[in-house]
């Protein structure tokens, strides 16, 4: 655009320091200071020349001093117009978009304010070419008014004093100096009315390179360049991508690593960044990612000058999808930011995952056990999982018994150490040989052994398999489980018989004398029995049920143990006969009246010498009434009488005295 002069009805009110000879140098050229002709009648290069228009008087020359204009002709102003635009020179990469912001301050009149964008092309640095206006749809060139027209080139307002020019795809050609100008709106003409900025338009010169079928790793081509890899579950995936700028300038380069859902289109929205390298050299994973960046599961490095490798050392069933590389070029303005002038990305190849879940299966045998008490129980189960064995993958196996989750009987973690269910290691079983044995390498065949099954064992048993996969840290994580199907074990009948009753031998029991309660026991079993005998009291509280509460027991092993009496007073247990247990409570209460019953378990011992509960029983109750005796009848009345004696005594004793009294003071 050739320079903008004051309007002749404005006078010229310029404002700068007095300390300066030349405040303003190029403000003091004579094409500035003197008063020219209006914008209309300048005009240009009849090739630039809108169609609709006619040609105009020839041009002023442009002081080649404002090419390009300092950053603010306003700088020797003050309290005047004053147009920005950001510095320069900027560079940008052919094809790409641009946007140049453009604002005023320091105006008078409306807050809508107008702007005109001009270019000055290096070939003729001194013909300003019409670009776009935000006043005049007819305002461009003819070069620029089919790109106008197309959206190519445009002007969005920002706001009332601020607008963007945009360039959606920069061309060799648009590389020169821009201008952004502001039709005036001031009373006076003060200030600058226009700034300029300079654009350099370089050549793309960044290229990415995936890799080849040649490359480390190892894949089968599918009639197309991109690699295919098919891994397993807790492989580890490899993937190189090559970034080399040749761009003469000083820019820096990010290079990203993404995933995108297998035959989905690829842009921002669908393409899930794995990890990547900022421009600052900031390494920096995305989503999903993140935790497995910090677990060490993931990294990205740098191998020589122009090579960038992404390694992820446990894929799972999620990362499965098309990866790609994106290589930004960042170059940074003279206002010190940062602007991403060029990006590309190339897909590295197509991953599927196989998950350890799909290949997991779990079998046991034999499918039905029958055996009698006493027998060994052997039950075997198969794990299949990925061919080859993976030495990432650990398996932890175990046996239950029962339907839902089961009781665990036995379990071998993934560092092959066993643990017994509890029901088969306690103080009332003992500790019971139960083993579970890995037969054949991972993921194998693995054996459940209990040396000597027990009528309790019946059941229905299932093997459950867990498989893990190792993180780089030794951290497991679950992968998949799997149940066999159930397995019948039937235990041939071998019961026992118990049988209790509980009576007192002396049926009236007086206060302070020693109650005796019998409890007498029948069994019938083909083997030896042990027998454990309790004594209980019921108690009632208020309107509640009667509850029971242990009085003394006898364990299986002959030891007695002796609960507390309401009453406080002692009691004692004894074997009176073969299958006989007495109770005695030594100076019985009142408090110690009830109902007592007596209970037997029967415990069965095995040659493992565990032990295995036959079964328990509970006897009939028995009243204890502790009745008072006769002499214990008698002694209230008798203290009644004796103080009724004693009371009647010194009253009669009183009366005689006072009247003696009385007779001696008369006389």
């Amino acid at each position: 655009m050739p320079p903008h002069y004051p309007s002749p009805e404005f006078p010229q009110l310029l404002c700068s320091d007095p300390q300066s000879p030349h405040p303003n140098p190029e403000l003091s050229h004579p094409s500035i200071l003197t008063h020219a002709p209006p914008l209309s009648q300048h005009r240009a290069l009849p090739l630039l020349i809108p169609t609709h228009r006619a040609p105009s008087p020839p041009t002023i020359p442009f002081p080649q001093s404002l090419i390009p204009s300092p950053p603010s002709l306003s700088a020797g102003l003050c309290g005047a117009r004053e147009v920005h635009l950001p510095p320069g020179p900027l560079f940008r990469v052919e094809g790409t978009a641009i946007s140049f912001p453009c604002s005023v301050s320091e105006y008078e009149g409306p807050t809508l304010q107008h702007f005109e964008w001009f270019l000055y092309r290096p070939t003729a640095p001194e013909i300003s070419i019409g670009m776009v206006s935000t006043r005049d749809p007819s305002f461009p060139y003819a070069v620029f008014s089919p790109r106008v027209q197309s959206g190519e080139v445009s002007v969005q307002r920002l706001r009332g004093d601020a607008i963007e020019l945009r360039i959606a795809r920069l061309r060799a050609e648009d590389a020169g100096v821009y201008e952004c100008y502001t039709p005036t709106t001031d009373s006076t003409y003060h200030g600058n009315y226009s700034s300029k900025v300079v654009l350099k338009v370089i050549p793309d010169m960044l290229s990415v390179l995936a890799p080849t079928p040649s490359s480390p790793l190892r894949g089968r081509m599918a009639g197309t360049s991109l690699l295919q890899l098919s891994l397993s579950e807790g492989q580890e995936l490899q993937l190189n991508c090559t970034a080399q700028s040749q761009t003469q300038q000083h820019t820096h380069l990010s290079v990203s690593f993404g995933v995108s859902a297998p035959d989905a289109p690829v842009g921002r929205q669908t393409l899930q960044e794995v990890v990547g390298v900022r421009r600052d050299f900031a390494v920096e994973a995305g989503g999903r990612f993140a935790d497995r960046y910090r677990a060490g599961e993931l990294s990205v490095a740098k191998a020589g000058s122009e090579q960038y490798k992404l390694a992820i050392g446990r894929v799972r069933p999620g990362d499965a999808g098309t990866y790609h590389c994106t290589v930004g070029e960042w170059i940074q303005d003279p206002d010190s930011s940062w602007q991403l002038i060029t990006e590309k990305r190339a897909a590295l190849a197509q991953v599927t995952v196989q998950s350890i879940a799909s290949q997991l299966a779990v079998s046991a045998g034999p499918p039905k056990v029958r055996l009698s008490a006493g027998e060994a129980l052997e039950l075997l189960c198969n794990l299949s999982g990925p061919v080859p064995p993976a030495p990432h993958v650990a398996y932890a196996v175990s046996w239950v018994v029962g339907e839902g989750d089961g009781l665990l009987v036995a379990q071998l973690d993934t560092d092959g150490v066993a643990v017994v269910g509890e029901s088969y290691a306690n103080s009332q079983v003992g500790r019971r040989q139960v083993s579970l044995q890995k037969l054949t390498p991972s993921p194998g065949s693995y054996r459940l052994r209990i040396e000597s099954a027990q009528p309790g064992d019946e059941g229905t048993y299932r093997c459950v398999a867990q498989a893990y996969v190792r993180s780089p840290d030794a951290w497991l994580r679950e992968v998949s489980s799997g149940r066999s199907q159930g397995l019948k074990v039937q235990m041939k009948s071998e019961a026992v018989v118990v049988k209790a009753y509980a009576w007192l031998p002396i049926p009236a029991t007086y206060r302070g004398d020693t109650a005796e309660l019998l409890c007498n026991i029948s069994v019938e079993s083909t083997q030896a029995v042990h027998m454990a005998v309790s004594w209980w009291v019921e108690v009632t509280v208020g309107e509640e049920e009667p509850q029971g509460r242990m009085v003394a027991s006898v364990s299986r092993e002959g030891v007695a143990e002796l609960g507390r009496r309401v009453s406080g007073g002692d009691m004692s247990l004894d074997k009176v006969g073969p299958q006989c247990h007495r109770l005695r409570l030594h100076g019985v209460q009142p408090s110690d009246e009830g109902r007592y019953h007596c209970a037997v378990t029967s415990w069965v011992r095995y040659p493992d010498r565990s032990w295995y509960n036959a079964g328990a029983v509970k006897s009939n109750s028995v009243a204890v009434y502790p009745y008072a005796r006769a002499v214990d009848t008698l002694f209230i009345p008798l203290i009644v009488g004796i103080a009724s004696a004693l009371f009647t005594g010194i009253a009669i004793l009183a009366t005689i005295t006072c009247c003696f009294m009385r007779q001696l003071r008369k006389r």
